[in-house]
């Protein structure tokens, strides 16, 4: 059944052109039909089995992640897509891989510890037994207090932390306040993203300076390696019992300074050895870290595949997520997950063999996590450059893409982009769905991105596309899963995946079929440089 709605309340304030653009007919029998495709016939938990337990971690350019897109270009073939491909960008650098880890306290009694090698961490040219020294390092003024003292030593460069009782359960539900919380702008002066000065008196966070951050991390490897540390442990600042959380001790960049073999521990074991040491306890640790830096392509990928439009199939509608992870879990909530959540929703549109108007095109990421690498690189071949804005012919023919990267918790709502037009569209495809708890549409007024940050969407919008991505129940992703020993299969929510599916699905399914594209906000300006 095709059902018309019509946004009465938009309709006064709107000119005749906006009053047509937020005329929506939509299908729910496709609805019924994607929802009995997507819960009936999943293979969504099949898709994170196979990219996480079978070829997790993903680290970019790892053997893990070219076997991880190769298996999806087999899946994506298998379900009837075309033009499935791995598409080339770079360079990207070398990549890396754990071959084999060990880490024990042997003095004062023996004790396993729980930890991970960081990624692009040498190896330790086997068994090595030292004794530790604290040496928190924050600054290169930091230098001075150790030269001379580190040689033959296991440093442990964090500061000890405190941890305190947990009192809250680590994962949680978005409540309906929490959502309507989301739909309110915050106080524009305040948002510094715009571009323009805050207001006077008003508290801004100073910008990540990424280069300088990037220039000390090259210093410190640099300083411990000359004073001869023999490994380096970290203890992460968030997480606790257990929970590892940890990204890289070096870089894809192969002439950037290697790091000793680098170890983030589990805050208690580093806080044992600290204390330990503060008692002036000897203490003896043993570490066996056996890694490979992998040099043999530069050049990473994304993976494509195509669904072709019928009546518009040079119009294009994209969805994915990111392929790549980090070295610590098996990369299932970052970003087995999303990625299987594309995977499927394209499963279900092609299943239903209804036809689409527009081309569906699905991407999945390379590069994600290290600075969104493969999709600014995609759209900047594809649609246009950021420093001059020169636009390709496929520029006016995206339509839209669809991004998900938060866990496997529900899908609870969608940014609008900063678009009302879009706001009042989303609004009218998310009023059937609400048996799916999927509510609300925030993002009515927002900043516009001086470049991308958190998630591969903002690459679309960095160019002045319409990038979306989805709001979802947090869960214990940030308190447990992100980036740590923990994003494993077991920490995924089958019915989050199932239901964020069965809406992707449906996102992109009235986007392919609507008579106009979605509504786009002004293109920015270029930036040079960037």
């Amino acid at each position: 059944m095709r059902k018309t709605i019509l946004s009465l309340g938009l309709l006064a304030a709107l000119p005749l052109v906006a009053q047509q653009s937020v005329h929506e007919n939509i299908d729910l029998d496709v609805l019924n039909q994607i929802k009995a495709e997507a819960f009936q016939n999943s293979q969504a938990s099949e898709d994170v089995f196979y990219l996480s337990d079978v070829y997790g971690p993903r680290l970019t350019n790892s053997p893990n992640h070219r076997a991880a897109a190769e298996w999806v270009v087999q899946r994506l073939k298998g379900y009837g897509l075309q033009n499935v491909h791995l598409e080339k960008w770079g360079p990207f650098g070398q990549s890396w891989k754990r071959n084999s880890f060990s880490a024990s306290l042997l003095e004062p009694s023996y004790s396993p510890l729980i930890g991970f090698p960081l990624a692009w961490s040498p190896s330790t040219n086997g068994l090595v037994t030292g004794e530790p020294i604290l040496a928190p390092i924050h600054s290169e003024s930091d230098f001075e207090k150790y030269k001379g003292k580190l040689n033959g030593k296991i440093v442990l460069t964090s500061d000890p932390r405190t941890l305190e009782l947990s009192a809250e359960p680590q994962s949680h539900r978005l409540t309906e306040t929490e959502l309507d919380a989301r739909a309110i702008t915050p106080d524009p002066s305040r948002l510094s993203s715009y571009g323009g000065p805050p207001r006077a008196g008003a508290p801004v966070a100073p910008p990540l300076d990424r280069a300088a951050a990037l220039r000390l991390r090259n210093a410190i490897a640099k300083f411990l390696v000359e004073e001869g540390a023999v490994v380096v442990l970290q203890s992460g600042n968030i997480g606790d019992g257990g929970t590892v959380f940890g990204t890289s001790a070096g870089s894809q960049d192969v002439t950037a300074p290697l790091p000793p073999p680098t170890v983030a521990l589990t805050p208690e074991h580093y806080n044992r050895i600290v204390r330990l040491l503060a008692h002036n306890v000897p203490v003896k640790l043993q570490f066996d870290i056996k890694t490979e830096f992998i040099k043999d392509d530069e050049y990473s990928f994304n993976v494509i595949g195509e669904i072709p439009g019928t009546t518009k199939k040079d119009e294009v509608v994209m969805l994915g997520g990111h392929l790549d992870s980090w070295v610590g879990g098996t990369g299932a909530t970052d970003n087995a997950t999303g990625a299987s959540v594309a995977i499927e929703a394209v499963r279900i549109l092609a299943a239903l063999h209804k036809p689409l108007g527009r081309t569906v095109r699905i991407a999945l990421w390379g590069g994600e996590e290290e600075g969104l690498l493969g999709s600014k690189a995609y759209v900047q071949q594809h649609f246009a450059p950021r420093d001059t804005l020169k636009q390709t012919p496929e520029y006016s023919k995206l339509d839209a893409y669809f991004n998900d990267d938060n866990g496997s918790g529900r899908f609870r709502g969608i940014s609008a982009g900063g678009n009302l037009l879009t706001k009042e569209i989303f609004e009218t495809w998310s009023q059937p769905l609400k048996d799916l708890e999927f509510t609300a549409v925030t993002g009515a007024t927002t900043p516009v991105l001086k470049e991308p940050a958190g998630t591969d969407h903002t690459s679309f919008t960095w160019i002045g596309l319409p990038g979306y991505g989805f709001t979802q129940d947090p869960l214990e992703y940030s308190t447990r899963t992100h980036h740590s020993n923990m994003d494993v299969y077991d920490r995924v929510q089958p019915g989050g995946i199932l239901q964020g599916a069965a809406i992707e699905a449906w996102f992109v399914y009235n986007t392919a079929t609507r008579p106009d594209l979605l509504p786009r906000l002004p293109t920015p300006k270029p930036l040079p440089g960037k």
